[in-house]
C-alpha cells in the first residue's frame, strides 16, 4: 500500500476499497479469484483505517501526523474492534 500523505487522501483511498467492497458483496456468490481479490480489499481497508487512527492521534496529541505508516498486514488483521 502506497502511503497516503494526508488524512483526504487516506479517505478518498477507503472511499474507494469500500466501493470495490460493495461492488464484489453485490455480486452474489463470488469465483475463487473475485473471494481472493474481496479478502485483499478488507485487508487494505483494516490497514488504512489503522493508518488514519495513527494520524490522528499523532495530530492529537502534538505529533506530526506524517510519522504514521502503514502497519503489515499480519498486525492489524490481529485487531479486534
Amino acid at each position: 500500500m502506497a502511503k497516503p500523505d494526508t488524512d483526504v487522501s487516506v479517505l478518498s483511498h477507503i472511499e474507494s476499497l469500500v466501493a470495490e467492497e460493495h461492488r464484489l458483496f453485490g455480486r452474489g456468490e463470488l469465483s475463487a479469484e473475485e473471494q481472493k481479490r474481496l479478502v485483499e480489499v478488507q485487508l487494505q481497508l483494516d490497514r488504512c483505517w489503522d493508518l488514519l487512527r495513527q494520524r490522528r492521534a499523532l495530530r492529537e496529541f502534538g505529533g506530526d501526523p506524517a510519522q504514521a505508516h502503514a502497519r503489515d498486514a499480519d498486525v492489524v488483521k490481529k485487531y479486534i474492534g
